[in-house]
């Protein structure tokens, strides 16, 4: 982790903890450097969207992100989308 919290408000603040204490090292890699860029210019739709999808269990999340099973409805959104270009883009 490149950033601090530093002039975060908690909400965000909690996000980044969260991004990058998943509970496996593949989820950190993958949320952690996304939230990490992207935080502080998400609105809170966006923040809703992101801690939805934070909730799901890691081993789902990583399928959803590798493409090994097909992303629900509910977590197919276009934040989604973002963190997978914002990895396909090599950032």
């Amino acid at each position: 982790m490149t950033r601090t919290s530093d002039g975060l408000d908690p909400r965000r603040r909690r996000i980044l903890y969260r991004s990058w204490h998943r509970g496996t090292r593949e989820m950190d890699l993958l949320l952690g450097p996304f939230v990490e860029a992207e935080v502080e210019g998400l609105d809170a739709d966006q923040l809703d969207v992101l801690e939805h999808l934070m909730d799901a269990p890691d081993q789902e999340l990583y399928a959803w992100f590798t493409g090994a099973k097909e992303t629900p409805e509910g977590y197919d959104t276009p934040l989604f989308k973002r963190i997978c270009a914002f990895h396909a883009a090599g950032s």
